[in-house]
């Protein structure tokens, strides 16, 4: 269960969305979801490094602050379906922003600091 760090966020709305959206994998759960209802299994097989236990977390998680809908088929076997709720979807400008901005800086830019970064440490003083 996700622990809120503060009762209020009067001063630094950011804290409070990332309090919201900050698990590992939520925006990455948010943004797959952005594109189409999901199962389960499906969101697996995508976020493969995910443990089925931290998925279900963070998809309740998600489901409790009003970000992800879960809705239940009664069949056998069960289906369930993941999708985005109103509140959700006034993320994705957000996230399309984020996958943006990482596709522009991320990969040119930080990887190459990190390895520059890395070189440094590595180096006989």
């Amino acid at each position: 269960m996700r622990k809120q760090r503060h009762k209020e966020y009067a001063n630094c709305p950011v804290e409070a969305a990332f309090d919201v959206i900050g698990g590992k994998w939520k925006a990455v759960i948010l943004f797959q979801l952005s594109v189409s209802t999901k199962r389960f299994s499906e969101l697996q097989r995508i976020l493969f490094k995910v443990t089925p236990r931290m998925l279900t977390n963070q998809l309740r998680d998600l489901e409790r602050d009003g970000l992800v809908y879960r809705e239940v088929y009664a069949q056998v076997p069960p289906k369930v379906e993941y999708s985005l709720t109103d509140l959700g979807r006034s993320l994705v400008p957000a996230l399309v922003s984020l996958k943006d901005w990482s596709e522009t800086f991320i990969f040119p830019d930080i990887e190459v600091a990190r390895k520059m970064s890395q070189e440094d440490q590595d180096k006989p003083e």
